[in-house]
């Protein structure tokens, strides 16, 4: 099966696991498409009316797809010298011939010209013109309008000599390429849409503008068919809408398939998206939230056979694809092992699980199965199954979860090269909410005719925009998770492997703290359903938690194994112990001037007089800045004097490099309250000495708070504790100098290690964290990474991001990266997204830079803000609403399509160079790019960064620190000279 997109991708899938990518030179959009049957060759048409040829090249063992030739139909000559105008020569419909080797295009100008297959050019001599076809008809006939564009070419399987033809007036015309002339002809009057030979040649199906289809007899004696045995309107009698294409299948147990797209009564119906089935008396409307693009039946193919006997249709949506089973009653759909609609409601959020334990995954897979079970009849499995996937299976088992606009949370396979649904969460049964749009449907449902069929996923509309899921978090070992939403509320959810009807119990925390002086203008939250509700087997709700005011959450993060969640909005953070279901902590972040804060996401009020006022607050700021460079012009001319001196100096000398002037962020903008990150950690906040669980938060306003807490131990062989409250006490307050939002919190233990997940050091799951050496906090702001020893919190080491390279930070990771050579060596590296799609790769917790990519486009604002990394190197980006893009910062960790084909057509000398070619480049979709690649036989192969030219880099770079120049990692070491940026550090604990 191929796929062409609006960009020129060309996208080839087969079996599981079987992917082919490529993508045209220029962004043109992908027409239509056509495989040369067993040569592993593909034809596709651009709509800048081009044709180019791909082939399926082997090389070390897999496959890859290459473009071999191109062409692009010139203007036809007329008798005068000039030529005729692009339009009448734009290829409308191309056929393959039976043999291979030729292909007709059909034009708008009425022409049909044969192409060469071998070397993609013209065959002189045998080209149609419609003037041909006129002598051939009758004069009543000819004298009326022109013939059209040719709409379809259709071929005959038994006989490849002859050609159905079918122009845009309606006419038919069977074409002999032996004789050269009309064999026979079919007067249509009605504008044709969409042709169909049936396999034996004796019937030929039409379908029309007006909605109708009409079946002609093509075995008849004569040569000049008037009327077609049989018209039908299936939607009539009303006016309906064109039917874009039909096919005809024949059956061997008897009624053949009639399918076709469109159709439907323009006035009750004009807006549906539909594909009609017809078999015998039994007819299905296929309804569609998405536009129909296409659509195609996996039937038997073979010459020899006498019967299409059709297993499954494939339907491909503008946003999804749906592949129903024909040969089961009912005819239900087949799940998809790719290509699943990730955006079935918008993606509002998205996390990575990496190495998931066995029996968590098997407990989901078992919840996602008894979420949709499949009909005990069918025994299809996935009808498409060209190629073989050479790809081990996977060491580790990874998840990505992503919440979505209408409160679900889907978790999904990201072991392999595809996205593989597994279970979907809802958390809209837990709240009354406007179900409007939902009865309407089931009221349209309802409805006798036409007989309407609900099919795909893809559903645009949320019965309320508050249900959207902000936040998720989930700790893979015992179970549990949280899904925080934008209407401030907070669930905590368990694993259940059996069905319970329960009630969940509901707290508040207010995080204004009765603060005097704010008023919330924004949306109302959400309100709980009552009394106990069912709840099927997977997660189930244990604890609802409101944040007062209901704001969306912007941070939250778990801890299973001490029972306590924390979150954060635009106003305070919360703690909360989840075992005793109550509140421990309510911290207020807001400034006195965050007035901004109070109006909410969905609020339409904007202060014009405030936005005012700051704009003239920041062009008087710039003006009162610029007079003070202007009186210090003798600084400038030192400044100068000393460059020229260095220039004098030896090169070997290191030189500091020059840094940008980072001006600070006011304290009174807007939405310097939104909690940006939190974390757990068991460290040393009040002394050197004991350890214990700590809470750090960090803000839009570049402050971090440390909570010291008291955390009753459970007993020993129990995961609940004593019914004692958690305490939680201010230790540590850090602002930082610019102010900068602080993006990430992390503690490193005595070895400059991240600190283990819950319940992975106390089970032997991960080595256990060094608590005799000195623990440091590395905290990253949107400007800079920086490293305070604990408990002091004393600058150790930092690197200015902003300064050095002039962007800004988006995503941060600490990220594990296994070495190639040696199976055992691994290290701890700080990967970074930047504002203008660069990854940046810092050691820890030295902060010296190792390795810089370009990976996203620096226009792509959406997809830099979906970005998530996993835990070995990789990462996941949305590239389109609906197409995740996978990237590999490890050269040992890659994902990506290993597959190969079994083709049979013997292959000429002029592929054997293809051989030594480099793969092209990869289209936006799977397989990504893959910033350290890796060659199909599994050594490595240089890494090469998207977009980096022909600078290529040794794979063993990509974690040396002596590969990189002194230059770029001289400001590692804290100098407090003349340093701008030292923190107001307030300690508490005194």
């Amino acid at each position: 099966m191929a796929i062409g997109t609006r960009s020129g991708a060309v996208r080839i899938y087969g079996a599981p696991g079987v992917e082919f990518t490529g993508l045209h030179h220029d962004a043109a959009t992908v027409a239509q498409m056509y495989f040369l049957p067993g040569q592993g060759r593909l034809l596709t048409l651009l709509d800048d009316n081009s044709l180019h040829l791909w082939e399926i090249v082997p090389h070390n063992g897999c496959a890859h797809l290459e473009e071999m030739l191109s062409f692009q139909l010139p203007s036809r000559p007329v008798f005068d010298g000039a030529s005729t105008p692009p339009s009448l020569s734009r290829v409308t419909v191309v056929l393959l011939v039976a043999d291979g080797n030729r292909a007709a295009l059909g034009t708008e100008g009425g022409s049909v010209f044969f192409l060469n297959m071998d070397t993609l050019t013209l065959l002189e001599g045998q080209t149609l013109a419609p003037d041909e076809v006129l002598r051939s008809l009758p004069d009543d006939y000819r004298c009326g309008k022109a013939l059209g564009p040719v709409e379809s070419l259709q071929g005959h399987l038994q006989d490849p000599s002859k050609i159905l033809i079918g122009y845009s007036r309606g006419l038919l015309v069977i074409w002999s390429q032996t004789a050269h002339c009309v064999e026979r002809v079919f007067l249509g009057n009605q504008q044709l849409e969409s042709l169909c030979w049936e396999r034996s040649g004796s019937t030929v199906v039409s379908s029309h503008s007006d909605g109708s289809y009409a079946i002609w007899p093509a075995d008849s004696g004569s040569s000049l068919v008037l009327q077609p045995t049989a018209a039908t309107m299936p939607y009539g009698p009303f006016p309906c809408k064109a039917i874009n294409k039909i096919l005809w299948r024949s059956c061997e147990s008897g009624g053949h398939f009639i399918i076709f797209s469109g159709g439907m009564p323009r006035a009750s119906y004009g807006d549906r998206h539909c594909v009609s089935v017809l078999q015998a008396e039994t007819l299905v409307t296929l309804d569609f939230t998405s536009r129909v693009i296409d659509f195609f039946t996996v039937h038997s193919t073979r010459p020899e056979d006498e019967f299409d006997d059709p297993q499954a249709l494939a339907v491909l949506l503008e946003e999804e694809l749906v592949v129903l089973d024909l040969q089961t009653p009912g005819w239900p759909a087949v799940p998809a092992p790719y290509l699943a609609p990730l955006h079935s409601s918008a993606i509002t959020c998205s996390a990575h699980v990496a190495n998931v334990p066995a029996k968590l995954w098997a407990r989901l897979v078992s919840s996602g199965e008894q979420q949709s079970p499949q009909p005990t009849s069918s025994t299809s499995s996935w009808p498409i199954t060209g190629g073989q996937n050479l790809a081990q299976e996977p060491s580790q088992r990874g998840l990505l979860l992503t919440g979505h606009e209408d409160g679900t949370v889907r978790f999904w396979d990201a072991s392999g090269v595809a996205l593989r649904p597994l279970y979907k969460l809802s958390t809209a049964a837990l709240f009354q909410t406007d179900c409007e749009h939902a009865d309407s449907l089931a009221q349209a449902a309802e409805d006798d005719w036409p007989p309407f069929r609900k099919v795909g996923c893809f559903d645009p509309y949320s019965d309320d925009p508050r249900l959207g899921v902000q936040k998720v978090a989930l700790c893979k070992y015992t179970a549990r998770m949280v899904v925080a939403g934008t209407a401030g509320q907070v669930l905590v959810l368990e694993l259940s492997d059996v069905p319970a009807e329960q009630a969940v119990s509901v707290a508040s925390m207010d995080l204004l703290q009765d603060r005097e002086g704010f008023t919330w203008k924004g949306h109302d939250q959400l309100s709980p359903s009552t009394g106990p509700l069912p709840w099927p087997v997977g997660f189930q709700p244990q604890v609802l938690v409101q944040c007062l005011p209901p704001a969306a959450i912007t941070a939250v993060t778990l801890h299973t194994e001490w029972g306590l969640v924390a979150f954060g909005t635009s106003h305070g953070f919360g703690l909360f112990d989840y075992q005793r279901k109550s509140p421990v902590l309510a911290r207020c972040t807001l400034h006195p001037n965050d007035s901004l804060a109070m109006e909410g996401p969905l609020s339409r009020v904007k202060s014009l007089k405030k936005s005012l006022r700051q704009s003239f607050r920041r062009i008087r700021k710039s003006r009162v800045s610029g007079k003070k460079r202007a009186l210090n012009t003798s600084s400038k001319l030192q400044e100068a004097n000393a460059q020229l001196a260095e220039q004098a100096c030896p090169h070997n000398v290191e030189v500091t490099p020059v840094q940008r002037r980072i001006e600070p962020r006011s304290a009174d903008d807007s939405l310097s309250g939104v909690v940006r990150c939190l974390y757990f950690a068991d460290t040393f906040l009040r002394d050197a000495v004991h350890h214990g669980p700590t809470l750090w938060a960090g803000t839009n306003s570049g402050s971090v708070f440390a909570y010291a807490m008291e955390v009753p131990a459970a007993a020993t062989g129990s995961e609940n504790r004593p019914e004692r409250a958690v305490e939680a006490v201010l230790g540590k307050e850090v602002q930082l100098m610019h102010r900068a939002p602080v993006v990430a919190i992390t503690v490193l233990d005595g070895r400059g290690r991240p600190l283990p997940e819950p319940y992975e050091a106390s089970r032997d799951l991960a080595q256990a964290p060094d608590m005799q050496g000195g623990h440091a906090v590395l905290i990253a702001s949107e400007e800079q990474f920086k490293v305070f020893t604990l408990p002091k919190v004393s600058a150790k080491t930092k690197f200015k991001l902003t300064a050095h390279e002039g962007c800004r930070v988006r995503k941060v990771a600490l990220a594990t990266f296994a070495s190639v050579a040696c199976e055992d060596y691994a290290e701890t590296c700080l990967a970074c997204l930047t504002n203008l799609g660069d990854v940046h790769v810092f050691s820890v917790p030295g902060l010296r830079p190792q390795v810089h990519y370009s990976c996203i486009r620096k226009e792509d604002i959406s997809g830099i803000a979906s970005c998530v990394f996993t835990r070995h190197g990789q990462g996941f980006y949305l590239i389109s609403p609906s197409e995740f893009e996978r990237f590999s910062l490890s050269a040992r960790n890659i994902t990506e399509p290993l597959c190969s084909l079994d083709i049979r057509w013997p292959r000429d000398t002029t592929c054997d160079r293809l051989q030594e070619s480099p793969k092209l480049s990869q289209a936006n979709g799977t397989p990504g790019i893959i910033l350290a690649p890796r060659s199909c036989d599994g050594s490595p192969s240089p890494a090469r960064s998207k977009g980096a030219g022909d600078t290529m880099e040794p794979s063993e770079a990509t974690l040396s620190p002596i590969s990189m120049d002194s230059a770029t990692s001289a400001d590692t070491t804290l100098d407090t000279t003349g340093d701008v940026t030292m923190e107001n550090v307030k300690d508490f604990l005194g």
